[in-house]
């Protein structure tokens, strides 16, 4: 291989563990959610957010050659583990649609993007700290539990940092596998892989599963993903694409999966991250490969999913759990370094911070949000405090 060609390696693995990631966690929700269904109809739900996420994922980092990483909504998946099992399937595909139509319409009137150009770098920064330091705090947890197979992850990472920085997460992922697999840690079958046929849910509506379904799925649709989601890219310095073609796109994709039981698309935010720092590239106009790797992930996984799940029931939690945390943690830094650099403005980085690394829920609205709202009211407050008359005169 040449050096241009090596060079791509670290993107490719960085977008394969984003996706990886993805269903190694966010994707136990769903089968929360989607208990008491038929086996075939969970098979089509998730063949129908992997592929989904797999071809934006792929079109949309292509066309704006940004590392754009696309995936369901976390939060949504976890509305509907209470929502669902009290709702019929038919409805709640209803209730999906309508959910991403008032997101689209919320794409296509540029109002997203308005918001964005309005956040402070500080507080987003802040708020992407404190979204992915749980993930952190998770992995360290998860020593006592496995401590010969994390500390040698963690030795693995930070020397990999020293000696060769853009394949340190590549050698933790062996190190952690080859440990696991030495140890006897792998558990279960996986069967033969077989393609994963999508089923039709003809779509019925109704205005009280509308209101108690499709209102809260568009909220956190916006608020607990899209949201943090640009602000993901714009603190990575990527000021293109806007919000609108994101969001857009995602809702319409929505849309026509919604009939195969996709609940929502929408941009990435922790996982992405992984595809946005140097790690995956030191050039950032080159690691958009790094989106289209993990779209390519999404649609091999999608096609098998029934055999890509009982794949991930072999795999240890707490080598997810450091893989995760070891691959975030340069974000995590680089993040915390934004956010606190400058005196002014500090005190409102540090609360948005602790706020989204807090995990709270108020409302219905997860800690992200509120990181945003609670850092923004002290922003706002000591920059008006600031400007008095007798201050300045002071």
């Amino acid at each position: 291989m040449t050096a241009s060609q090596t060079g791509w390696i670290p993107a490719i693995i960085a977008g394969i563990i984003a996706t990886t990631i993805s269903y190694a966690g966010p994707l136990v929700i769903i089968f929360q959610a989607a208990q008491g269904l038929e086996p075939a109809l969970v098979a089509s739900w998730i063949w129908a957010i992997s592929i989904g996420s797999g071809l934006l994922g792929i079109a949309l980092s292509w066309r704006w050659r940004v590392p754009i990483v696309i995936a369901w909504s976390a939060p949504g998946s976890a509305l509907l583990v209470t929502m669902l099992p009290q709702t019929d399937f038919a409805t709640a595909i209803g209730a999906y649609i309508v959910a991403n139509l008032a997101v689209l319409l919320v794409g296509l009137s540029g109002a997203f993007d308005r918001l964005m150009q309005r956040l402070p770098a500080a507080i987003t920064a802040a708020m992407l700290a404190g979204i992915l330091f749980r993930f952190v705090i998770d992995m360290i947890d998860a020593v006592p539990s496995a401590p010969v197979m994390l500390i040698a992850m963690i030795a693995a990472f930070f020397a990999g940092r020293v000696l060769a920085p853009r394949y340190a997460v590549v050698a933790v992922l062996v190190t952690g596998v080859a440990i696991t697999a030495l140890s006897g840690g792998l558990s279960g079958s996986i069967g033969t892989p077989h393609l994963t046929m999508p089923v039709w849910t003809t779509p019925r509506f109704d205005w009280a599963a509308t209101a108690s379904i499709a209102v809260p799925l568009a909220v956190v649709a916006l608020t607990g993903q899209f949201l943090p989601g640009i602000a993901v890219l714009r603190a990575a310095g990527y000021d293109q694409p806007a919000a609108r073609p994101i969001v857009s796109t995602s809702a319409i994709a929505s849309i026509a999966l919604a009939p195969f039981g996709c609940h929502g698309l929408n941009l990435a935010a922790f996982t992405a991250a992984i595809c946005l720092g140097p790690d995956a590239h030191p050039d950032p106009a080159r690691r958009y490969m790094a989106g289209i790797a993990g779209g390519v992930t999404y649609l091999v996984f999608g096609a098998f999913a029934a055999t890509v799940l009982a794949l991930f029931a072999t795999l240890p939690k707490t080598l997810i759990a450091a893989l995760a945390g070891l691959a975030l943690f340069p974000v995590v830094a680089n993040s915390l370094s934004t956010a606190l650099r400058a005196e002014q403005g500090r005190d409102a980085a540090l609360v948005t911070f602790a706020v989204s690394a807090s995990g709270m829920t108020l409302a219905g609205l997860g800690s992200a949000f509120w990181g945003l709202i609670f850092g923004l009211a002290v922003h706002l407050l000591q920059s008006l405090l600031a400007k008095r008359p007798d201050r300045a005169t002071a």
